[in-house]
């Protein structure tokens, strides 16, 4: 069997080959390569496709491989972009940080995403793989989202599959519903610290987001009340269920008094569901949805985190008229999701290794982030912290007067990358903080991670 090694192998060398000789220039046969690396013709023909992909090689039916000629493309003034464009309102830096990946070599404490150890690989391409030969894959699904996806969510959130529209992912599924309700200009409630996503969605839209803090029992009612009042809000935004970045839960005793604010305000309350099976030990409390009697929760909620990153299928469970502003802008905006990744999703779900998968996960989750914190007690002991119920973070409130972002850099030096808490707050902090996530990294890694940061710090 031919594997990645032998390809890269020849991939590099062909490079090398390539890069001696002229533009046009024709390389030696498919036997020739495959007698002068002594691999088979399935190794060179993947070399020869990479190589072509990125533009080093070209090929001609029947007449053989050359090397592909520069193309050169004028030198553009567009400096009149700058003023035809005026002031940017996309404020991405924190997005990008969180999806960046570390230089080779680099210990990853900074993205979200599963390693490959903890994603269920091989479902996922095997679900995949049947969706795409389904005879109805590559026609237009149902607008909502495919019946059976959408029972599924509204099983695991308890709802009625009448209330949920499937998204393209949990990201793209905050921007509809936020831009559906209130319109640019508008105060939006933020519980901070918060996902960094939503905030560059709000300033993207042209919302303004206002700051609520937040405890270990998640918003505090007090502030939320304050806030709705000096502000004139009529949206909040919060994740009740192991925030993102502290991993937080929305208190039981907490749960109606937030409700019953936003009802007084004549608030909607958006509830970002999108780590609802990534707890570390009992089950998660239920959505802040099942509190709801006049459809005031709208449910965001997303695979990607516990699946993979790239299967960007979500949901929105939102009840009343609010429901069908949702579901039109999300068409006008994506007209529908992908038919193979909802089939995919539905027989992932469905299928008899997914709680044994969801039960791995949380163990793992747990074991790496009681890994990160006793590493942190004997490295950083200047530092604080509560440890989270559940999510994927850990949030690390620095000693007095360090600089978060030039502490990310010192840290990325020794060769561990984190997240500078400035990218999840909306206004100034009492205190510095560094995000600290485990999904990229095993238990070993995230030990020897911390000896960096210490070092760093």
């Amino acid at each position: 069997m031919e594997n990645g090694s032998s390809v890269q192998r020849v991939t590099a060398s062909l490079r090398e080959l390539a890069a001696s000789m002229p533009a046009g220039a024709r390389l030696p046969s498919s036997r020739r390569l495959v007698a002068e690396h002594g691999v088979g013709p399935v190794t060179v023909q993947r070399a020869v496709d990479v190589l072509v992909a990125d533009g080093t090689l070209t090929t001609r039916p029947g007449a053989g491989t050359f090397v592909a000629r520069a193309t050169r493309t004028p030198t553009l003034d567009t400096d009149w972009q700058r003023v035809a464009l005026g002031t940017s309102p996309v404020d991405a830096e924190g997005v990008l940080a969180a999806l960046a990946a570390p230089p080779d070599g680099a210990l990853d404490l900074a993205r979200g995403y599963l390693d490959l150890g903890l994603q269920p690989t091989s479902r996922l391409a095997a679900a995949m793989a049947r969706a795409a030969r389904r005879p109805q894959a590559w026609s237009v699904p149902p607008a909502a989202g495919l019946p059976e996806l959408r029972t599924w969510f509204a099983q695991q959130l308890g709802a009625d599959r009448e209330d949920v529209c499937v998204m393209p992912g949990g990201q793209g599924a905050l921007s509809t519903v936020l831009r559906s309700i209130v319109p640019a200009g508008s105060p939006v409630l933020v519980a901070v610290p918060s996902y960094p996503g939503v905030i560059s969605l709000l300033r993207s839209a042209g919302l303004v987001p206002v700051p609520v803090p937040t405890d270990t029992d998640g918003v505090r009612p007090e502030l939320l009340e304050r806030a709705f009042e000096q502000s004139g809000s009529r949206l909040l935004y919060l994740q009740p269920t192991y925030a993102n970045p502290d991993g937080h839960v929305l208190a039981a005793e907490r749960r109606r008094p937030v409700l019953e604010i936003a009802a007084r305000a004549g608030a909607f309350v958006v509830e970002d569901d999108f780590a609802r099976w990534l707890g570390h030990g009992p089950t998660a409390p239920p959505s802040l949805l099942r509190d709801d009697t006049d459809g005031r929760v709208i449910t965001v909620n997303s695979l990607s985190k516990v699946a993979g990153a790239s299967l960007r299928v979500g949901c929105v469970i939102a009840r009343g008229p609010v429901a069908q502003r949702i579901g039109a802008l999300r068409t006008v905006d994506h007209l529908v999701v992908a038919r193979p990744l909802q089939e995919a999703a539905v027989d992932l779900v469905t299928g008899a290794g997914w709680n044994g998968h969801l039960r791995t996960l949380s163990a793992a989750l747990g074991a790496r982030v009681d890994a990160l914190c006793t590493a942190l007690a004997r490295e950083l002991p200047g530092c604080s912290w509560v440890r989270p119920r559940g999510g994927f973070s850990l949030w690390l409130r620095l000693p007095r007067g360090t600089d978060d972002v030039e502490l990310a850099r010192r840290a990325l030096e020794r060769g561990v990358a984190v997240s500078p808490g400035r990218h999840f707050a909306v206004a100034e902090e009492e205190a510095a903080h560094l995000r600290l996530c485990v999904p990229a990294a095993d238990e070993a890694a995230v030990d020897e991670a911390v000896r960096r940061l210490a070092a760093a710090l």
